[in-house]
């Protein structure tokens, strides 16, 4: 057994229906190379060391929340920061409180989705999740209703005496007619090398709109492994944006299932990898009904001794005629050292499709580089330039003008240290 797979099995807490999640887990240990999921992704570092589990909420710095309005629910290191939340102006019609009281509260129905299960092997990160999540964000939006404001969740990071591990379980839930926007913020409160684990169910139901803005700014030394599973009925749209910024290892899985009849997904991305940082995203869509849509623009950048690894796998499945599925992911190399890992699969079983998907690495075009050094501009400022304007291209598919400015703000910070990394 790893270091790391002790070290999380001694924080077990649960019930028998938990222990055997871990048991799965302990047996099949972590996923090598040989795995076709993990196979530029090492854990073998990671699997060397301990942690223990995360200490209740530490104190942060209040300027990391001066930003991020209200109404907002804050986390701590996995753990709920009630202090520091605040559901001012959340309407009616909006169920929305932390795991950790659902689970205190006792009632099986609100914490059922608990109960789901992973098999293969390969979801070792999953199982764990399952096994020891305490934590975590309810969210459920009655049918019909329209939310304007978006909900923030913020999950922060924060030092503390040992490296720690949390594990956190969501659940995101619109029924029939709802419309929603959620902005994730993932942040550190100084330096730390914690590993998260999370794992967000998302459910929509028939005609429902969830627009999701995930911004993973972490540590330069954390470790983060994310999971969304969503599953959309009839003519439900799932409009998602994922900024992958930080940390030193991280892996998000998306996984979505069309399974009504029209549903569409649009889910775009950026990957910015720098130093010695290793990004991993894998997406999983599959096209279950007729006339289903997806629409995916993924941009990577790899600067420094960096790592980005990109799995985009599209499913059209027997049965799903007239789907319609697209797949964009372009990369630049800023760096001779650094490695973008691309992989586009497509499979379809269905006749009377769209289908289309392209995946490049290349560098920055040597034409536009001279154009502007010829008009004066610094070759530094000349190649901050051209790769805003790469990555704004995801950010430009946002509706919303404000959210629009708060990932484009989020994003220039990023590419600012990139150049200086």
């Amino acid at each position: 057994m790893s270091v790391l797979l002790d070290s999380l099995a001694a924080g077990f807490a649960g019930d028998t229906t938990r222990r055997a999640a871990l048991d799965a887990a302990l047996r099949d240990g972590l996923p090598h190379a040989r795995s076709e999921a993990w196979k530029y992704t090492s854990l073998r570092a990671l699997e060397r060391r301990a942690f223990a589990p995360a200490p209740a909420v530490v104190d942060i710095d209040l300027a990391l929340l001066a930003s991020i309005p209200a109404p907002r629910l804050v986390f701590v290191n996995g753990r709920f920061d009630a202090a520091h939340s605040d559901v001012t102006g959340l309407p009616g019609g909006v169920e929305l409180q932390p795991l950790s009281q659902a689970l205190v509260g006792g009632d099986s129905r609100a914490t059922n989705f608990l109960e789901r299960r992973f098999e293969r092997a390969d979801e070792v990160f999953a199982r764990l999740n399952a096994a020891l999540a305490n934590d975590g964000v309810l969210l459920r939006v009655e049918a019909g209703k329209q939310v304007e404001a978006p909900l923030h969740l913020v999950f922060i990071g924060a030092p503390g005496a040992t490296d720690a591990a949390w594990h956190a379980r969501h659940l995101i839930e619109l029924r029939a007619g709802a419309s929603l926007t959620v902005v994730e913020h993932h942040l550190a409160d100084g330096e730390h090398a914690h590993l998260g684990n999370a794992l967000t169910h998302v459910d929509l139901a028939a005609d429902a709109c969830l627009v999701h803005a995930r911004v993973q700014d972490e540590s330069a030394r954390a470790t983060l492994f994310t999971r969304t599973d969503a599953v959309l009925a009839r003519h439900a749209q799932y409009r998602r944006i994922d900024l992958e910024l930080g940390a030193a290892l991280s892996r998000h899985e998306l996984n979505v299932r069309l399974e009504g009849e029209g549903a569409k997904l649009n889910a775009n991305g950026v990957l910015l990898a720098t130093g010695r940082r290793h990004l991993d995203t894998r997406l999983g869509i599959e096209h279950i009904a007729r006339d289903t849509s997806c629409d995916l623009l993924w941009r990577g950048l790899g600067a420094g001794r960096s790592r980005a690894v990109f799995h985009g796998g599209i499913t059209i499945r027997t049965g799903a005629d007239g789907s319609d599925a697209n797949l964009s992911n372009k990369n630049l190399l800023l760096s001779d050292n650094a490695e973008i890992d691309s992989q586009p699969v497509l499979e379809i079983h269905a006749d009377e499709v769209k289908a289309a998907h392209g995946a490049t690495v290349g560098q920055l075009d040597p034409t536009a580089m001279f154009y502007l050094r010829s008009r004066g501009l610094p070759e530094a400022d000349a190649r901050q330039l051209l790769t805003a304007a790469f990555c704004r291209e995801v950010v430009a598919t946002v509706d919303s003008s404000t959210l629009r400015e708060t990932l484009t703000l989020a994003l220039d910070r990023a590419l600012t240290a990139l150049e200086l990394a």
